[in-house]
């Protein structure tokens, strides 16, 4: 089901979008429809404006309507350049030449209405990562709308740092994990990732795979295999977190949640986070569940 509200940058380059701003007709139809268009901010002005160039008529977000979180200008310097969404709320002749109002705060008011009216704790959404701070990233879900995600809910292999698993501006997928009293949404992810059986399936004892190395304890080193998924292996001199490690498979254990691996050697990884596998692929789960059958211990998420 295709939501009525997309993060920003979702929707620049759909074929109705683009006929809309490609004329002072188009933009005069979805001022009279009430649509909700997207593009390219081009400046921020000395009187505090966004400016929009839409196809010949200068567009112009005024700063009271530029956000609905309460207009900051190092945010607003920061969309220079990139998508922004808005509705026209009218049009101006200023020295012979047309200019489109337009209001980003509108749209947001709107997608925040929709998000605590409409969507419930369970849901997936379609998100863009803001920006990142050691306790979470923060996810454009909807007109600019953001929501934190904590890091802890990022996945099941523990990460020190959000840029482990994301880059600034990916495009993820989320679950509504709950709302506050004020209706803000908070979010989660991990429960995309796949169960602890799904994301082993892929490995067998025997072989050997490259994973990372997430934390180093007393009692051995936690490699990640998979988003959802890391074993423990034993202690190995110059290993460091952060580091890939070639591992061989010892053992694989569903009924404890375990897998025994040796690091066969350590080195330096790519640059770059690992593309994200999702599982999960509906529009609402009621529950996950992590562990394998039989497990003693029971790992679970219910919506």
């Amino acid at each position: 089901m295709q939501r009525p509200f997309v993060p920003e940058g979702f929707l620049i380059d759909d074929p109705q979008n683009r006929r809309r701003i490609s004329s002072l007709q188009g933009l005069q139809q979805a001022y009279a429809a009430g649509e909700t268009l997207e593009a390219r901010a081009t400046m921020f002005d000395l009187e505090k404006n966004l400016v929009v160039e839409l196809a010949g008529v200068k567009g112009i977000i005024p700063f009271s309507e530029s956000s609905a979180a309460g207009s900051r200008e190092i945010a607003l310097l920061s969309r220079v350049g990139k998508p922004v969404c808005f509705k026209i709320i009218g049009f101006e002749e200023r020295d012979g030449r047309t200019i489109a109002v337009l209001s980003r705060k509108k749209v947001q008011l709107e997608c925040q209405s929709y998000l605590t009216a409409s969507l419930r704790p369970g849901d997936v959404l379609d998100g863009c990562i803001t920006h990142m701070e050691r306790f979470g990233c923060f996810v454009d879900i909807g007109a600019g709308v953001t929501s934190l995600l904590p890091i802890d809910s990022i996945s099941v292999s523990r990460i020190s740092h959000p840029c482990d698993r994301f880059l600034q501006g990916q495009r993820i997928k989320c679950v509504i994990r709950s709302f506050d009293d004020s209706g803000r949404v908070l979010l989660t992810h991990k429960e995309l990732l796949g169960s602890w059986e799904e994301n082993a399936a892929a490995f067998s004892p025997g072989e050997t795979v490259v994973g990372m190395v997430r934390s180093v304890e007393s009692y051995g080193i936690f490699v990640e295999l998979a988003a959802n998924l890391a074993g423990l292996a034993e202690d190995c001199r110059g290993v460091r977190p952060g580091m890939a490690a070639s591992v061989y498979i010892k053992s694989i254990i569903p009924d404890r949640m375990k897998i025994k691996l040796v690091i066969i050697d350590a080195f330096e990884p790519d640059p770059e986070p690992k593309p994200v596998k999702y599982f999960f692929e509906g529009e609402h789960m009621d529950r996950f569940l992590y562990s394998p059958a039989g497990c003693s211990r029971i790992v679970e998420t219910v919506f």
